[in-house]
C-alpha cells in the first residue's frame, strides 16, 4: 500500500513538471499589528526593552504583555508613533529602560585590540569582523549602535561616535514606507 502512495506520488510530481506546474509554496503570514509594529522600531536589536530584539518586543506588545514605551533607540518620537498606531495614550519613554541618545556606530581602537572576539560574539546584527588574535574592525552601515558589543570588551577599545544624519543614514530615524504594500 505504501509503495502505491509512493509510486502515485512521484507520477503526479513527474506529471506536474511535464506540463510545466511549478511546485506550489505557501508563505505563512505573519500578525500584520506585529508586521506594522515592528517597522516603527529602529531595528537595533540591542534588548533594552528587555526583549531579545525588535520583532519579540512587537510581539510582545501587541499581544499586550509590553508598554510602548520600553524602546531608548526609538525615543519618543517612536513612542508617539507606536501610540497613534494602536490608539493608545502617550507614554513618556521609561527611564528605567535607558534615555534617548543620538544614533551612534561602535569604533574599535585597531591598536588597542587583542582579537579576543568578545565583541563579535556579542553583536546581534554581526557588524564586527575580525578573526581570533586578529585586529577587529566595525562594518559601520550593518552597526545599529546597540552597545552590546561595549561591556564585553576587556581592554575597552570599543568606543560609540555619533553618525551625522546624511541622505544616507536619514532612514534610520525615518522608516521607509514601501507604496506597493501601502496601497
Amino acid at each position: 500500500m505504501l509503495t502505491a502512495i509512493l509510486a502515485m506520488t512521484a507520477l503526479a510530481l513527474v506529471l506536474g513538471a511535464a506540463l510545466g506546474y511549478a511546485a506550489v509554496r505557501f508563505k505563512v503570514e505573519g500578525d500584520p499589528l506585529v508586521d506594522k509594529i515592528d517597522a516603527i522600531l529602529p531595528q537595533t536589536q540591542c534588548g533594552q526593552c528587555g526583549y531579545p530584539g525588535c520583532k519579540p518586543y512587537a510581539q510582545a506588545i501587541a499581544g499586550g504583555e509590553a508598554d510602548i514605551n520600553q524602546c531608548p533607540p526609538g525615543g519618543e518620537e517612536g513612542v508617539r508613533k507606536l501610540a497613534d498606531l494602536l490608539g493608545r495614550e502617550f507614554k513618556p519613554l521609561s527611564e528605567e529602560h535607558g534615555t534617548e541618545k543620538p544614533r551612534a556606530v561602535a569604533v574599535i581602537d585597531e591598536q588597542t585590540c587583542i582579537g579576543c572576539t568578545l565583541c563579535i560574539q556579542a553583536c546581534p546584527v554581526d557588524a564586527i569582523v575580525g578573526a581570533a588574535k586578529q585586529m577587529h574592525t566595525v562594518v559601520a552601515p550593518l552597526c545599529t549602535g546597540c552597545e552590546l558589543c561595549l561591556p564585553p570588551c576587556p581592554v575597552d577599545c570599543i568606543a560609540m561616535e555619533p553618525v551625522a544624519e546624511t541622505v544616507q543614514s536619514w532612514k534610520w530615524k525615518y522608516p521607509v514606507i514601501d507604496i506597493r504594500k501601502a496601497a
